[in-house]
């Protein structure tokens, strides 16, 4: 295990982007991405990603080389629409950062929708930074169909995350990132590369049985809905909202057949935000601190998003700690 600094190795997976196909732009972005979740401890969706992010952009799946467009701002409407024209959802959503805060600034209150792209990373990263602009940001995003509806025996939806974040007084922002499935698909993947058996209730196997063995799970098996039919209602508004509401795909329309090696989902992301200072009663962030206050006294001893900041000041002041085999995947991946 070596500790590697943070602007190090983002310039070493930009290198790996900039190699498969992505422009320097693009390509800066995806890294900060890739490497943030590293950074912030969250392994499955950091530089494990980084195989599935250079096959999809190998096999012409997603187009690495992609300007997303923004289009009518629908100012009247309070809405934002991003064409990603089969791109990464993170330069989308880069584009439309400032005009969105500006609008949300403006009018209290600002919807993003982005179609035809692709998201393959963690989701708080899309959230965080509007917070810390002050703002109440909300995020969806379906992808590839993994999991079956409550009740069901055929995969319908994605794992369908979504992200929350409200900014503080003092402190870092109160971020959330949760998937509508039982868990997320990168850290069933995790499990069946080390062999660590699932919780039960997670998933079932190609024949629709209960199981707790990762790579059943993998090899042609699907997830489950957290909380039962909740987690499945969650998942349909998901839906609803990434691919009925942007013109993006279903996550069962998703398509990847003639693209061998593909891995991400090319499909849509709806954001809402809030600027509580306009859309909200005064005192916004005082107000949050009663609350946060009383989870503490409740014996809640930590608040969301707080683990991934204590990471992240460790890496930024000792390095993110990369094993042998990775460091061994992210050179090969490099001279490809």
């Amino acid at each position: 295990m070596r500790r590697i600094a943070i602007e190090t190795l983002t310039g070493q997976v930009r290198d790996v982007f900039v190699r498969h196909r992505t422009s320097p732009e693009n390509a800066s972005i995806m890294a900060e991405n890739c490497v943030g979740a590293e950074r912030d401890g969250a392994s499955s969706h950091g530089l494990f990603r980084l195989r599935g992010y250079v096959d999809s952009l190998e096999s012409g799946w997603v187009d690495g080389f992609a300007e997303p467009a923004l289009e009518t701002a629908g100012e009247e409407a309070g809405t934002i629409r991003v064409d990603a024209r089969n791109g990464f959802a993170q330069p989308a959503l880069r584009k439309a950062f400032e005009p969105s805060v500006d609008m949300a600034r403006k009018r209290g209150v600002c919807l993003v929708t982005i179609r035809d792209s692709h998201h393959f990373g963690a989701l708080w990263p899309d959230v965080e930074p509007f917070a810390r602009c002050g703002l109440v940001a909300l995020c969806f995003v379906n992808s590839i169909t993994r999991m079956v509806p409550w009740g069901g025996h055929t995969p319908v939806y994605g794992t369908n995350p979504m992200a929350f974040a409200v900014p503080r007084l003092s402190e870092d922002p109160v971020v959330f990132d949760q998937a509508s499935s039982a868990m997320a698909f990168g850290d069933i993947k995790l499990a069946a590369a080390s062999g660590e058996p699932l919780p039960e209730g997670c998933a079932v196997d190609r024949d629709g049985l209960p199981t707790t063995d990762a790579t059943a799970v993998v090899a042609g098996g699907a997830l489950l809905p957290f909380g039962g039919h909740k987690g499945s209602s969650i998942a349909m508004m998901v839906e609803l909202l990434c691919a009925g509401l942007t013109g993006g795909s279903f996550s069962f329309e998703v398509d990847q057949s003639g693209f061998s090696g593909a891995q991400t989902p090319r499909t849509g992301e709806t954001l809402v935000l809030v600027d509580p200072e306009r859309a909200g009663q005064h005192q916004f962030a005082e107000r949050a601190e009663q609350l946060f206050s009383r989870l503490g006294a409740a014996g809640q001893e930590r608040l969301p998003g707080d683990r991934r900041y204590t990471k992240r000041r460790q890496a930024e002041r000792e390095g993110i700690p990369v094993d042998d085999d990775m460091l061994a995947s992210l050179k090969a991946l490099a001279i490809e």
